[in-house]
């Protein structure tokens, strides 16, 4: 086998996928080890379809959606627009599989829309504190 092959990184469009996938299963509150019950996998080769380190065949991805209770349409449509429009996409799904990131959604959609924007400008302020302190502290080392 071709080392270059052997050590690629995984395809856009894969983790695009794989991340549709967690979010889905996540969004209704499924395990990995159940939906590997029920495509008959293990709970590792979830986690390598969600990662985007192993592809998944049509024929398991039909399995994985019937498990989810969804259509394969509703677990691809990230991968259904222009490339301009899915880099944005991708981009996005790849920050939700951050530890905490689909929480902090789910938590965020629950607050009030006042409570929302307080929050968001908090957010942008320690943010842009933290930011503007390290290029502080970075000038002074240099």
């Amino acid at each position: 086998m071709n080392a270059e092959l052997s050590n690629k990184t995984p395809d856009p469009m894969d983790v695009a996928l794989g991340a549709s996938v967690r979010i889905r299963r996540r969004t209704i509150g499924m395990s990995q080890e159940a939906l590997a019950e029920q495509c008959g996998v293990s709970f590792q080769q979830i986690q390598k379809y969600e990662n985007g380190a192993n592809r998944i065949s049509f024929s398991r991805l039909v399995q994985i959606a019937r498990a989810l209770r969804c259509r394969v349409v509703d677990l691809m449509d990230v991968l259904d627009t222009s490339g301009a429009e899915i880099g944005g996409d991708i981009d996005m799904l790849s920050r939700i599989r951050t530890p905490g990131a689909l929480e902090l959604l789910t938590a965020f959609e629950r607050l009030p829309q006042e409570a929302r924007a307080s929050l968001v400008n908090l957010l942008r302020t320690l943010t842009e504190t933290d930011t503007s302190g390290m290029r502080a502290r970075q000038r002074e080392l240099a």
